[in-house]
């Protein structure tokens, strides 16, 4: 339930309505705006009797969310959220970010060689995975806290932050030891333990939505993490799995207009593992931006054609230089038609 609040409500009146939710079993959470104050009812199993609460001094409405997501939310959140990862900051009124690396760490100079290249192309942020849930338990898994360590002396060689994959409760210390940004893989969408860990964290996560998820799956499994205290996360979308064969997965970008309605969080595009395919990742990068991403995940090798992971759908310097150089080029277009439709409306 969502609770609002007359413009001109009093700190005692609010203070009221919050005594009498939480006499009720509940918690009370306070949204302080620019125009009013609400506040969302949490915790309820099922229907709110609200007759205690809407006839209080200073309530104009009480609304019945039945959404299994609130906290993240618009209409318990109005207001964008913004993410930092080190200097880069991801969320709406920011330049697009793009997270960029190999999919898994291999070696020293192939990390060192791959940052370099996404650094002198112009990413924000280096990307590798040390830890990698393949689907196969013969296929190359990772270097585990030995490509942590790599990664962090990639990323502080050219000066990035980096973000990487964690898989479970226990590989936590040591990924928070090494990296900015803590991914939970698609995989992992719904190991809830798993997010009500990171939740309790002040870290920033990112985290990708499941092969077969539902928007609705998507941004409730958001919610675990952001109910534990955490609200910097980082949403992306990276493909479904549906009946189509022609491409790794099927990449839904529908879902990042219409999430950007549903709820406050960033949201990214990782349009390599959508398509699994080299040839499409930067026309779909590119759509990912029109459709209002918040920024891109690209997987970048210096030599792709001896990637012990995803060489398939990697992008080599060339490559990523020649994709940073039309994206930039179609920020600034996107950039200055947003401005011509805000001069017109005014």
């Amino acid at each position: 339930m969502l609770i609002v609040m007359n413009q001109d409500a009093t700190s005692q009146q609010i203070d009221a309505v919050t005594a009498a939710v939480a006499a009720l079993g509940l918690r009370a959470e306070p949204i302080p705006g620019s125009s009013r104050t609400a506040i969302g009812v949490l915790g309820n199993q099922g229907y709110v009797d609200d007759a205690t609460i809407r006839n209080l001094p200073g309530v104009r409405e009480t609304l019945h969310v039945s959404k299994p997501y609130k906290l993240v939310s618009r209409d318990f959140h109005p207001a964008s959220t913004q993410v930092r990862v080190g200097p880069v900051i991801i969320g709406d009124g920011q330049p697009p970010v793009m997270m960029a690396g190999p999919c898994s760490i291999e070696s020293e100079a192939q990390m060192l060689a791959s940052a370099r290249i996404v650094r002198d192309a112009g990413a924000t942020i280096l990307r590798g995975g040390a830890f990698k849930p393949r689907t196969g338990p013969h296929s190359f898994q990772g270097l585990g806290v030995e490509g942590l360590k790599l990664l962090r002396q990639a990323g502080d060689a050219v000066g990035l932050p980096v973000v990487t994959e964690v898989m479970r409760i226990g590989q936590l210390e040591d990924v928070c030891r090494y990296a900015d940004l803590l991914q939970i893989g698609a995989r992992n969408m719904q190991n809830f333990d798993l997010l009500k860990e990171v939740g309790r964290l002040r870290v920033p996560v990112l985290l990708k939505r499941g092969m077969s998820a539902t928007i609705e799956e998507f941004l409730a499994a958001a919610e675990y993490i952001v109910a534990e205290g955490n609200d910097q996360l980082i949403l992306c979308e990276r493909g479904i799995r549906t009946f189509e064969t022609a491409t790794r997965n099927t990449l839904d970008l529908s879902v990042v207009p219409l999430v950007r309605q549903l709820s406050h969080l960033p949201i990214i595009v990782d349009p390599s593992h959508a398509t699994g395919r080299r040839p499409l990742v930067p026309v779909m990068a590119q759509a990912a931006l029109v459709c209002g991403a918040h920024g891109l995940m690209v997987e970048v090798h210096h030599d792709p054609a001896h990637a012990l992971c995803d060489g398939a759908q990697s992008l080599d310097g060339p490559q990523f230089a020649r994709l940073m150089g039309q994206l930039a080029q179609l920020t600034a277009f996107l950039r200055d038609q947003r401005a011509a439709e805000t001069g017109a409306a005014c």
